[in-house]
């Protein structure tokens, strides 16, 4: 159980992402063998985390180079404040590529041993440890009996979901995540009249050792998946123009698009869940970004009636927007790591109609001349080329765009698209340069670019 060798998913959902990577044109090309290997190393390499962690930095308040500076000293602030022996040397590299990234390599699996004293966390927070966080007080679902604050205790991952909260002698589905110290008494844990908060276990041998940045310089570096960073650069905001991001909690795209225009235009955010708004609110306003305008608001349903004076919110009149950036809701199953899912082949085939809906608003919003950018952290045809070779055929106005930078893969066959179209298309595929016995330093840029999370990126024009 101390290495988890690939994502649980139910029969059919496994059964389904198999036929999607041995399609008849993936067959044809590679042949069943190396299809196979890929979709097996897929499976695989979700549930582990990138090779490298990924940090945007604010290089609209400081350069590259100054960050860069602040970020190694403070980071090495926080291991003469850490308690664990067994700690790495910080490397912090600049992407060759992209002008506001920086990579730190993730330095794992690491031996570790497992102990009889288990603190139990859902699948969520196991995935935030596995990516350099400690265990907060909220994730924590079960522990030892007599926990006291001070004792050594490993973290197990419930795989499930199926860990009743205070339990403590957990049986179900689980996976070894690390060792840590209890900061917290049990008691007080699952004290029902005030639960407490903050960290419940501080990690000293996590089975990947990256950085934890809680508090660590809010205003100049911002974890970010690097295929989330390479959106705002193919979008290619220009100051002085007006933008929309059609759903943008909690507001990493929204926030970049904005500094990649100097905070010169306007970026109307969206999204229809009132408790995420704030978050995106809270993320300009720590970055200092003052040309973001966000709204509580469903995009599917953002286009005004009345083409006349542009209101202050939406809906908006059509063709109100420069360049617009459609991240669209999807299935999320390029997200790494992630030991389990627990969904529903249905749940997971249930965007499609929901993404096209978007779709048919984001074209009608866009300005002619304008770009659009359609964008998933998903693997499936369904919810990437499908939706490509639908908008060609459904939007005679938008024809496909080469991108830049262009540091993913091209995408699948299986949708029916030209090769030159599939070389327009940018699809993130983690198990095409995942190897786990390869030095992530060694391995840079390739690596950097290509063990990511899954993920997808189309780029239109509307003529």
């Amino acid at each position: 159980m101390s290495v988890f060798p690939r994502i649980s998913l139910k029969p059919e959902v496994t059964d389904y992402l198999q036929s999607v990577f041995l399609n008849k044109e993936v067959l044809a090309a590679v042949g069943h063998q190396e299809a196979e290997s890929r979709f097996q190393k897929l499976l695989t390499c979700l549930s582990h985390p990138p090779s490298y962690t990924c940090v945007r930095v604010s290089t609209h308040l400081a350069s590259l180079e100054e960050i860069r500076h602040k970020l190694g000293d403070e980071l090495r602030k926080q291991q003469l404040c850490g308690s664990s022996a067994d700690e790495i040397s910080i490397q912090i590299l600049p992407h060759p590529q992209i002008p506001d990234v920086l990579l730190l390599p993730v330095d794992g699996p690491r031996p570790a041993q497992q102990l009889s004293s288990e603190v139990v966390v859902g699948a969520q927070c196991g995935s935030a440890v596995l990516r350099g966080a400690h265990v907060f007080v909220p994730g924590i679902l079960g522990s030892p009996k007599y926990m006291k604050a001070g004792d050594v205790v490993s973290v197990v991952s419930d795989l499930e979901g199926r860990c009743t909260r205070g339990s403590s002698d957990f049986q179900g589905k689980k996976v070894f995540v690390g060792n840590g110290v209890a900061q917290i008494d049990r008691s007080d844990i699952f004290c029902t009249d005030k639960p407490a908060k903050g960290i419940g276990v501080q990690m000293v041998e996590p089975l990947y050792h990256s950085p934890s940045f809680d508090g660590v310089l809010p205003d100049l570096v911002f974890l970010q998946n690097l295929p989330s960073v390479v959106v705002g650069h193919v979008l290619g905001p220009r100051p002085g123009e007006r933008i929309l991001d059609m759903c943008a909690a909690p507001g990493g795209k929204t926030c970049h698009i904005a500094a990649l225009m100097g905070d010169q235009g306007e970026v109307v955010a969206l999204d229809k869940i009132r408790s995420k708004i704030d978050k995106i609110r809270q993320n300009a306003q720590m970055l200092q970004l003052r040309s973001i305008k966000v709204y509580c608001f469903d995009s599917a349903k953002a286009v005004s009636s009345d083409s006349g004076q542009d209101p202050q919110g939406p809906p908006f009149p059509p063709e109100s927007f420069d360049r617009v950036l459609l991240d669209a809701p999807c299935s999320g199953l390029g997200q790494r790591p992630n030991m389990s899912c627990t969904w529903s082949l249905k749940e997971i085939c249930s965007y499609q109609p929901l993404q096209r809906k978007l779709f048919h608003a984001a074209v009608r919003l866009l300005k002619k001349g304008g770009v659009l950018v359609y964008s998933t952290c998903t693997v499936t045809l369904a919810e990437n080329e499908e939706q490509v070779s639908w908008a060609l055929s459904t939007f005679p106005c938008l024809t496909l765009q080469p991108q830049e930078p262009h540091i993913g893969a091209e995408g699948m066959l299986g949708a029916g698209l030209l090769p030159e179209q599939l070389r327009l298309l940018q699809r993130f595929s983690p198990e095409l340069s995942w190897d786990q016995t390869e030095t992530p330093a060694a391995a840079l840029p390739r690596r950097a670019d290509g063990d990511t999370i899954g993920f997808f990126i189309a780029k239109f024009l509307k003529n």
